[in-house]
């Protein structure tokens, strides 16, 4: 297996002042497909992802059936791989999430929870697990107590009660950065397994300032001003537990596509429209993968809308009529 820690994964003291050719917002199949293709053909690439573990091939148990790899491995170790490739041909990855961009005009930006990110093109791969329906007092208290990003807002809770839920890597990986500031911390799982790694589970279970529950629902966010207990549903009926934050990490099946505040055109179910090219509404920004809802949603066809993306911003950057066909 490879580990990712062998890939650029952030800065220190956030990005650069410098202007890429190619921001690609999301690490998936889609997005590390596309900064392969894009830094192999020589344009200054960068892939931001708010996780490594937090899109929905990362939480595949067995892949078997992917073109090339002839042994069966977790989605995480296939998308290291690709990850890797496209790392060998100076792809930088940055653990960042985007909260907002200006994708208008010839320099577009990407605003992330590290700073802005400047670039010619940028490619949307953000995938399909965001949440349509709230839970009670979840967007009330949204920067008041609830956060979806502890890379972001962590350390606003120092030696605080706070809660985290989920099941997934991702919960569990934010839930060791949520630990280092907090006085207390609630690892909640809606069920009674975590998608993780046995030991990583293990190291918090042994944490005196962790308390894990499991079969736990959030059903609502409480508070005045800011937050002061959630809600939970389990076996004996419904328990209130006083937090000052709660960070959630539910899984859902919707394009997350917040960040870009409706300045490229959607489809009724919030699809990202492209045309053949994968381009956008917007010159310049393409999207691809889970986002455009494509009919079939596997990593190989994933992977080969990160490739006609890539190809095609390429040609639009080096403002050629035709895409390469010579990338083999």
């Amino acid at each position: 297996m490879l580990n990712v820690s062998t890939l650029k994964m952030g800065r220190e003291g956030g990005p650069e002042e410098k202007l890429y050719d190619v921001i690609i917002v999301g690490g998936g199949p889609a997005g590390a497909t596309a900064a392969l293709y894009a830094a192999r053909s020589g344009l200054g690439t960068v892939v931001l992802d708010k996780a490594i573990s937090a899109g929905a091939l990362a939480t595949t148990s067995k892949i078997a059936n992917y073109p090339g790899i002839p042994k069966v491995m977790t989605g995480l170790e296939l998308l290291q791989v690709i990850q890797k490739q496209a790392d060998d041909f100076g792809a930088e990855f940055v653990t960042a999430q985007a909260v907002s961009a200006q994708l208008f005009g010839e320099t577009k930006g990407i605003q992330t929870s590290i700073g802005p990110f400047r670039g010619k093109v940028v490619i949307i791969a953000t995938g399909k697990m965001g949440r349509k329906s709230k839970i009670p007092g979840e967007e009330k208290f949204l920067g008041r107590g609830v956060s979806y990003c502890a890379t972001c807002d962590a350390a606003f809770f120092k030696d605080r009660v706070v809660a985290v839920v989920g099941a997934s890597r991702e919960a569990v990986d934010e839930s060791e950065l949520v630990v280092r500031f907090s006085k207390k911390t609630y690892l909640i799982a809606p069920g009674e397994k975590f998608h993780t790694d046995h030991r990583q589970l293990d190291e918090l279970e042994k944490n005196p300032k962790v308390e894990i529950l499991r079969n736990r629902g959030l059903r609502e966010v409480l508070g005045n001003d800011t937050v002061t207990g959630i809600r939970l549903s389990g076996a004996t009926g419904d328990t209130v537990l006083p937090v000052d934050g709660v960070f959630i990490y539910l899984p859902g099946n919707v394009p997350i596509i917040d960040f870009l505040e409706g300045a490229v055109e959607v489809t009724e179910q919030e699809c990202i429209k492209v045309d053949r090219e994968r381009a956008t509404s917007i010159p310049g920004v393409y999207a691809i993968g889970d986002v455009i809802c494509s009919y079939i949603q596997q990593a190989v066809v994933a992977a080969a809308d990160g490739a006609i993306a890539a190809m095609a911003a390429e040609r639009y950057i080096r403002g050629r009529v035709k895409v390469r066909s010579d990338w083999a």
